[in-house]
């Protein structure tokens, strides 16, 4: 190994920490994180096995997984996947615009954010779950009424940490770029938008979770496909381990819209601590 390549490797190490410890801290979650669902995996069938219930209120690992396979070579599962996956990104994308849109201009103009910020908080405080019936209401059982919802309870998160990004921008910066002559548009471009990045990412992994949470419970209540209907129909048939399957199949969306997200992060924002 070149002299070069020695101390690239070691400014990658955080600084403090050796680089052997940074190696298997880095590790650490792939050895961890499997051992932990092992064992509860074999707590839950330990005391299925000799506690006696009833399968209906809590069945054994196998049977789930059983059901969880029948449900991958379900053609109507995988549509009732498709519809959810749409509702969400659909409501995801339109809260990144009108997010991003919108708390540009309220953290650079005082008094947009001091007209704005009542209206900001009582949405928080609303219980916006609550507003599932009304929208279904106004806009019927279809794909509208989910995306909404997807839409609002992801929507906060990333129109606050927008807010809060370009906000944090220390001024000394922004006179540096003002006293070279730059442009509205170089300096949102060039300092506003980059130094908000890490935090409309951070907005956006909450915001993609809750729309996903959105939209799933919009299927609750109003709609005959996706995998909140799918959830229902499993309960109302009394198919307790189809309930389990289905939750696997929303944690697995779950994780896999977390991960893209902090993908994002890698590639928009590389320089930055939490990208690392």
């Amino acid at each position: 190994m070149s002299g070069e390549d020695a101390m690239t490797q070691r400014a990658s190490a955080p600084a403090g920490m050796p680089e052997s410890s940074a190696s298997r801290t880095s590790y650490l979650p792939w050895v961890t994180t499997p051992l932990l669902c092992l064992a509860i995996l074999a707590v839950w069938s330990v005391y299925v096995r000799f506690s006696g219930i009833s399968p209906f209120i809590l069945p054994a690992p196998g049977a789930v997984l059983q059901a969880w396979v029948d449900l991958l070579h379900s053609s109507r599962a995988w549509s009732d996947v498709l519809a959810t996956v749409t509702a969400t990104l659909t409501g995801f994308v339109w809260a990144v615009a009108v997010g991003v849109g919108l708390g540009v201009p309220i953290a650079r103009v005082r008094w947009l954010e001091q007209t704005f910020n009542p209206f900001i908080v009582a949405s928080q405080v609303l219980p916006k779950v609550a507003l599932v019936p009304l929208f279904v209401v106004w806009f019927g059982f279809g794909i509208a009424s989910k995306v909404l919802i997807a839409a609002i309870l992801a929507f906060f998160p990333i129109l606050t940490n927008t807010v809060l990004g370009v906000k944090s921008i220390d001024q000394g910066h922004r006179d540096v770029m003002v006293s070279f002559n730059a442009t509205r548009w170089q300096v949102f471009r060039c300092l506003e938008l980059r130094s908000a990045l890490p935090y409309i990412i951070t907005g956006m992994e909450v915001g993609i979770v809750l729309a996903l949470i959105g939209a799933i419970v919009s299927e609750y209540i109003g709609g005959d496909y996706g995998l909140g209907h799918l959830l229902i129909s499993r309960m109302n048939a009394f198919e307790t381990d189809g309930l389990f399957a289905v939750m696997i199949h929303m944690a697995i969306l779950g994780f896999i819209f977390y991960f893209a997200i902090s993908a994002l992060r890698r590639v928009l924002t590389p320089w930055h601590g939490a990208g690392l």
